[in-house]
């Protein structure tokens, strides 16, 4: 399947995002779900595994959702991000990232912010393009769990490097608020399946503690994460 189809083209430096996809199956209305539930009060319902979905299936539709959402906030700082003002893909003083894809590049490599994020946004769209990872059917392979926890990973390095490098201007442009709002909604996601290590996300540690501690886990949630 192609999901490029859904999620629009490659063009220069950032993917452009279509918010409906799949289409008249399952997928579709879990997407909408999300939407709906967006709109509600609780981030923490939002993200809680609804009735009658299966966990590969509400994992693989909210990979594509958190994929698309980064896509539109690198649109926001790609003027920003440059190799000039960002020459290495960093999240404060203490964390640097390198990149490494296990195929076309194996050994991980040094390189500029924007680089590193163009690398992420066409290896991400490489694995929902893969059918073998995402398939069409109901049928997940084994590894479909291990991949999406990479790539949750690495989606989490992008809001690191912002909020570390480029959070002053979203605020003089007004999009703060908004990159709060998918952070959050982020964070309270791969918290509640488990998806990425604690130690991963100490560049944004106090951030992520006050998210966690406004949002408290429900009893289903504790049961989404435990069942992972």
């Amino acid at each position: 399947m192609d999901y490029r189809k859904f999620l629009g083209n490659y063009e220069g430096k950032t993917f452009k995002a279509k918010k409906q996809f799949f289409q008249g199956t399952k997928r579709d209305q879990l997407q909408k779900y999300i939407v709906k539930t967006l709109g509600g009060e609780s981030l923490r319902a939002a993200v809680e595994l609804p009735p009658d979905a299966s966990r590969e299936e509400w994992l693989a539709v909210n990979t594509v959702d958190f994929y698309n959402q980064i896509n539109l906030l690198y649109g926001c700082i790609s003027e920003y991000c440059t190799a000039q003002n960002c020459p290495t893909m960093t999240a404060g003083p203490r964390y640097e990232y390198l990149w490494a894809d296990g195929k076309t590049i194996v050994k991980p490599i040094k390189c500029t912010a924007p680089e590193y994020i163009e690398f992420l946004l066409g290896w991400v769209d490489s694995q929902l393009d893969d059918e073998t990872i995402f398939p069409t059917s109901d049928e997940f392979p084994p590894q479909f769990i291990v991949v999406v926890k990479q790539i949750f990973k690495r989606l989490f390095r992008f809001y690191a490097h912002v909020y570390h490098n480029h959070l002053s201007q979203l605020e003089d442009v007004g999009e703060d608020r908004h990159l709060n709002t998918c952070f959050k909604h982020f964070i309270l996601f791969v918290t509640e399946f488990d998806l990425v290590d604690s130690r991963e996300l100490q560049p944004l540690a106090s951030i992520v503690q006050q998210i966690l501690e406004q949002n408290p886990k429900t009893s289903s949630s504790a049961d989404n994460s435990m069942s992972m």
